[in-house]
């Protein structure tokens, strides 16, 4: 087997071990809702962290054998296999729009794994490190600065930082390859400041792609991490690893538009939802109208049966709850209500309401998620789940 049918092997195993990692890591965080902190006593999490590490080392090898304007955008199959994983193994569906994404996803990757040619695997001096380093820094760095003073920009601020968390993320790869050569040839400890330099932006990659999260939702800053880490990564593959394409300048040309389409593909994959299963209506008595427009904290109004409850030696049929509120209720729950005494006309109750997130000056209603489900994030497997707000207005309540 080839070095670059090796590459390309270890890319596809390395995506499916990623989106196995999400999903599962996903799954253990919707069942403990209670965990502030990573649940070290659910297998599940540890099966997750062992997926994802696996997919990371497979993602490393892979870019010393092949060449990384290749094993990089590859990487984004994370995305396509996690459609129909999630589909096979939770059971959820995605849209119409997520299968256009990963078509033309596939499509655009199969013509660029056709194009690339093959060529010898070569680090970079000392010199173009330093460089390289010293650029990439300081345009993340300008990007955060870009970032900061758009503040007042929700959206603009979100994909200046999510194109600073894609360069952050593609220059780790680029160290990561760089590496990975040198030590498949020789071990040695004048790699410790590469190492170093990983670890920086990959850290600041996640860092600043979590920030980027922040007051704008998930899509467009997600999209643009997406198609930025292996455009990047690819570039620099081109021109400082001397990595080229069949068939001359018509190739380079032709691999610029699979590119194009992967990328379009890519950017749907991230902004359509996989759908998820919605949790059952509160029942009618308890239902809350309130006006889409209310803000934060404002109180609703809330339909109540005024009739108070009556007391009640034990379970039995409660005056004021409809025969579906009754048949929803469990024996323990109908006998503490029966137990409780009448309450009188007119008494205020006071319960908390559901609220939307504050909202912030230059955002719209579109930016705010709809639920808490997961995206899955191409090339570090996680998924990134949004963090509920909690208010603590209370809502005025008539019975």
């Amino acid at each position: 087997m080839s070095a670059l049918a090796l590459s390309v092997l270890l890319s596809f195993v390395s995506a499916v071990a990623y989106a196995g990692g999400a999903i599962v890591q996903e799954q253990v965080a919707l069942t403990s809702p209670g965990q502030t902190y990573a649940p070290l006593r659910r297998p599940g999490w540890w099966a997750a962290v062992g997926l994802t590490g696996l997919g990371g080392s497979l993602h490393v090898v892979a870019l010393a054998y092949g060449p990384l304007s290749l094993v990089q955008p590859l990487g984004a199959l994370t995305i396509v296999f996690a459609l129909p994983m999630a589909a096979l193994f939770v059971g959820r569906k995605a849209g119409a729009t997520a299968w256009r994404g990963a078509i033309m996803a596939t499509v655009g990757l199969a013509g660029l794994l056709s194009l690339v040619g093959a060529s010898d695997a070569q680090s970079l001096s000392d010199a173009q490190r330093v460089a390289l380093a010293v650029v990439a820094g300081g345009s993340v760095a300008a990007l955060m600065v870009a970032g900061r003073a758009a503040h007042r920009h929700p959206a603009v601020r979100s994909v200046l930082l999510a194109v600073a968390a894609g360069i952050a993320f593609s220059m780790s790869s680029v160290f990561t390859k760089t590496v990975a050569v040198d030590w498949s040839q020789q071990v040695s400890l004048s790699d410790l400041s590469s190492l170093a330099v990983i670890a920086v932006f990959a850290t600041a990659g996640m860092l600043l792609s979590q920030a980027s999260y922040r007051d704008a939702g998930l899509a467009a800053p997600l999209a643009t991490l997406t198609v930025v880490n292996p455009v990047v990564a690819a570039a620099v593959g081109i021109t400082m690893f001397g990595e080229t394409f069949r068939y001359g300048t018509t190739g380079t040309v032709l691999a610029l538009g699979c590119g194009v389409v992967a990328a379009g593909g890519l950017i749907l994959l991230t902004t359509e939802r996989i759908s998820g299963t919605r949790p059952a209506a509160a029942p009618a008595a308890l239902a809350v109208e309130s006006d889409p427009g209310d803000l934060v904290g404002e109180p609703a109004p809330v339909t109540v049966d005024s009739a108070p409850v009556a007391d009640a030696a034990g379970p039995g049929p409660l005056p004021g709850l409809a025969e579906s509120d009754l048949a929803a209720l469990t024996a323990a729950e109908a006998e503490l209500l029966a137990g409780l005494p009448g309450q009188p006309v007119g008494t205020d109750i006071f319960v908390p309401a559901p609220t939307r997130a504050p909202a912030v000056e230059g955002a719209s209603r579109d930016t705010v998620a709809e639920d808490d489900l997961p995206y899955y994030t191409a090339l570090y497997g996680g998924p990134y789940l949004p963090v509920p707000f909690v208010n603590q207005h209370r809502t005025r309540v008539k019975s």
